[in-house]
């Protein structure tokens, strides 16, 4: 351990780790927190199995097995240890990735990534032949890492002699250690939370510069060329100042900017700079390569990397870090049924370990392309996958943990509840888990293949369709992170089938596990829901629907040949000069949101997808099939289709003659949306629901309710006969709804109907004058919900009071008319007019209308003069 501690921070704070972890005991827990570039990952792990070789418990000569969360950082760990202690990669000291092994029988410190542990925990739930655990990087917040403190804490507990820690490189160790802390084991020191051993920064004076861009970092299509310019362009610069002996690490958030970054660099770095990549989809050779370090003389480098190289391992000599300050983070769609990657700002945490990568070795220089503000605007932390992600694969997971949707287990974070059901009822679809949501014997399968389950699934029943190779192909296609040229997965699979491709020999070797697990495993499987089996370029096209036939898509007509609706509902773009442009029918593997020209005015753009047949379609989409009667309401007629649709997605559109259940609901739902008004309402009609609105204002029951939520409540009641003529073909024009109305009449009170709320009123010279009563509903009026007779002046001569309809209750609003009609006042009370504002109104008017009477007491007036007023 002197050796191997030389020079690192993090050995002075070995001997407080022992201390805690020996009281502890056998389930012993502990939290490391420290800074990268401290060497944690180096120095805990063989610190741990020196302790179990020499206790005299049960975990004595237990193999340590270190998390990490990128399959660069297990290997690159791996290596590191290893020639610190003098041994044989793959002796004392190994590794197990994703499609890679270098571990024995022998190995005392194995570093595997999250995936590896999580599948060995659901095959070995008391990973009997483990003595410690060591999860590194926790506050990264990864899916897997999480999942894995919820599930370590329990096997702790259970088996009594398994020691955890957990390590993280930022300030949120307290929320760990209270995590698998809870619950320590036997006799020694236990409750609360664990221990957490701090280790002061390693870091050498670090220089930090603000070098915003002029142009935006996003725009709707992701991150901006312009933007790239300027990340390559100040990289450019910085290393040229920083001299030879300096090496510079560049942080975009994704391999395509990775590689365009990567293209400018090359032709404005200085002569004779190294330009390297790294990330997920160039090969293992290369990635070791970028984070090894500079050779005896060799050229001065700058290595592109996404946040990859963030944390987790020291990438030697470099002393220049040039931050683009974005990185990608899942997020999912729900309404539109689309997850994926999403380029935001990066945490202010993550930001500062970027920046610290330059400081490990000696003093360094950090260069953000972006300004204070945006990084205080910036998340403290990064958001945890759980929260935002897409769960079917973590709810499998859970599953056959026997935790479904994670009941009972110590997680960081609870999954969101309504994603966590959502991939619940995925699952049930599939058969992987039964009605309590523990995995049944197909999803324990399911489980074994390092895919999405839904891929998993169209793996088995792929086999009997397309055969065990090719479905073994597409699904390792899918479930790689290779991206489709112009979305087509067919032009993928022959690029990779050549072998020439960087990432062909992973996807070869997932292939080949993936078929030895489609050979064993289909068998259980329904057979193939295809009439004849498929061959050729259609095979991802099946495989590919199967999984996910809710994206099966088909071109939109009239709207070109990019456009696509998804059977989900979802519109989508094909990229432009996709070759797939044209196709009638796609299987959609990959759809994210997104604007521009790809996106072709739809707001998604499909990433990865593969043709298929109308046949194939409807067959992998069965249980999205409908055959239905849609009959409509419109213009007054009852019109009917049968529609059949694959989801949201039309096939077929016939006319047919509707039912009368099938009339009836349609008119039911026209009126509903409608409104009555899509019948019409004649002045008669329109009158009596007046009259009646009236009664009920005032009087209440037995009066009916004749407002429309009131009367829509009760079609059948009233207006059953004429629903039925509708239904059957009759036209509005024939219906007057005047007759359905009063069937809604009370008995024996309707008898007075004509006494309480006449149609019309005989006025003192003996006309009789049409009252308007208010509208339904009455706040829609504005003269206060009363009705009004609208009458000349003359013709009211003689009346001393205001009439009142409603037993008394309701006064008549008068608009008294000029001998032209035009209004002179309005009243309910037509002694005070005449007593008050009529000395005024005659003096304008009897010089006008000389011809017309004006007498001085209107109230005592004759019949003469009334007459006259009316004519």
């Amino acid at each position: 351990m002197g050796t191997i501690g030389a020079g690192l921070a993090f050995a002075a704070s070995l001997g407080e780790l022992t201390e805690a972890l020996r009281r502890g005991g056998p389930a012993a827990t502990a939290v490391v927190q420290a800074p990268p570039g401290t060497g944690k990952t180096t120095l805990v792990p063989p610190l741990l199995a020196n302790l179990a070789s020499g206790a005299a418990g049960t975990n004595a000569g237990l193999r340590i097995v270190v998390t990490q969360p990128r399959r660069v950082a297990a290997r690159a760990a791996a290596r590191r240890l290893a020639a610190l202690d003098g041994s044989r990669l793959g002796d004392r000291v190994g590794y197990t990735v994703r499609g890679e092994r270098q571990a024995g029988p022998g190995t005392l410190v194995e570093f595997v990534t999250p995936g590896i542990l999580l599948r060995r925990l659901l095959d070995d739930p008391g990973l009997e032949t483990t003595g410690a655990v060591i999860l590194d990087e926790v506050h990264e917040r990864g899916l897997e890492t999480d999942l894995l403190l919820g599930m370590l804490t329990e096997v702790r507990q259970l088996r009594g002699d398994l020691t955890l820690v957990a390590m993280s490189a930022t300030l949120d160790a307290p929320r760990f250690a209270a995590l698998i802390g809870e619950a320590q084991i036997g006799d020694h020191d236990g409750g609360g939370p664990a221990p957490v051993v701090d280790c002061p920064s390693a870091l050498y004076p670090l220089d930090v510069e603000w070098v915003p861009a002029a142009v935006p970092r996003l725009d709707g299509r992701g991150v901006t060329r312009a933007f790239l310019d300027h990340v390559a362009d100040t990289a450019a610069a910085a290393h040229g100042h920083a001299g030879v002996g300096t090496d510079a690490l560049v942080f975009v958030p994704g391999a395509w900017e990775v590689s365009q970054v990567a293209a400018r660099l090359r032709g404005r770095a200085a002569p004779g700079t190294e330009v390297l990549e790294l990330h997920g989809r160039v090969s293992p050779s290369e990635q070791d390569r970028a984070v090894s370090g500079r050779g005896p003389g060799g050229p001065a480098r700058i290595i592109v990397s996404t946040d990859l190289a963030e944390s987790s391992l020291t990438v030697p000599g470099v002393r220049l870090v040039i931050d683009s300050g974005l990185t990608r983070e899942p997020r999912r769609d729900a309404s539109r049924g689309m997850s994926g990657l999403v380029t935001v700002s990066c945490s202010r945490a993550s930001a500062e370990q970027r920046a610290g990568r330059a400081a490990r070795q000696g003093p360094g220089r950090a260069v953000r392309c972006y300004d204070q503000r945006t990084f205080g605007a910036a998340p403290a932390h990064v958001t945890a996958e759980i929260t935002v992600a897409d769960l079917t694969g973590t709810a499998l997971v859970l599953a056959c943990w026997g935790s479904p949707g994670g009941r009972g287990l110590a997680l960081p974070d609870a999954p969101p509840k309504a994603t966590m059901d959502e991939a619940v009822e995925v699952l049930r679809e599939l058969g992987a888990v039964d009605r309590d949501g523990l995995a049944t014997g197909l999803g324990r399968t399911l489980s074994r293949v390092p895919a999405d389950p839904r891929l998993a699934r169209a793996l088995l029943d792929g086999a009997a369709a397309v055969g065990h190779r090719a479905a073994a192909e597409a699904v390792a296609l899918v479930a790689g992170d290779q991206p489709a040229p112009g979305a087509d997965l067919t032009r993928l699979l022959a690029t990779l089938r050549t072998g020439k491709d960087p990432a062909a020999r992973r996807w070869t070797e997932d292939v080949g596990r993936m078929e030895t697990v489609a050979r064993k495993e289909s068998a259980a499987v329904v057979p193939s829901i295809l009439t004849a089996p498929v061959t050729g370029p259609e095979a991802v096209g099946v495989v590919v629907a199967l999984a996910f036939p809710d994206r099966v898509a088909r071109r939109v007509p009239g709207e070109g040949p990019e456009r696509y609706l998804l059977s989900s509902g979802t519109r989508a773009g094909l990229p432009a000069g996709s070759p797939l442009s044209g196709h009638e029918w796609l299987a959609v593997a990959e759809v994210s949101r997104a604007e521009g020209r790809d996106a072709a005015g739809t707001g998604a753009v499909i990433r990865s997808a593969a043709p298929i047949s109308a046949d194939t379609a409807e067959a992998a989409g069965r249980h999205l099939l409908t055959d239905t009667v849609q009959a409509r309401f419109s213009q007054g007629r009852v019109t009917a289709r049968r529609e059949r649709r694959l989801g949201a997605i039309g096939l077929s559109s016939t006319p047919v003659r509707p039912s009368a259940a099938e009339g009836r609901a349609a008119v039911a739902t026209a009126l509903g949306k409608e409104g009555l008004g899509t019948i019409g309402w004649s002045t008669a009609a329109d009158t009596l629901r007046r009259r009646l609105a009236l009664l009920r204002r005032e009087l209440g029951d037995p009066w009916p309710d004749v407002s429309e939520p009131a009367l829509l409540a009760r079609l059948d009641t009233w207006l059953g006969p004429e629903l039925e003529a509708l239904a059957g073909g009759a036209s509005t024009g024939g219906i007057d709804l005047t007759d359905p109305l009063r069937r809604l009449l009370p008995w024996p009170a309707a008898a007075r109907l004509a006494e309480l709320v006449p149609e019309w009123l005989e006025v003192p010279s003996g006309s009789r004058v049409r009252i308007d009563y208010p509208e339904v509903p009455d706040q829609a009026s504005d003269d206060g919900g009363r009705p009004v007779v609208a009458v000349k002046l003359q013709e009211c001569f003689g009346w001393t009071d205001t009439p009142r309809l409603v037993d008394g209750r309701v006064p008549v609003l008068f608009h008294l008319l000029s001998p032209a009609r035009r209004p002179l006042a309005v009243t309910d009370d037509l002694a005070s007019f005449w007593s008050g504002p009529y000395a005024q109104v005659r003096a304008e008017m009897r010089g006008r209308y000389p011809k017309h009477p004006w007498p001085e007491d209107p109230w005592t007036a004759s019949a003469t003069a009334r007459t006259k007023g009316r004519k």
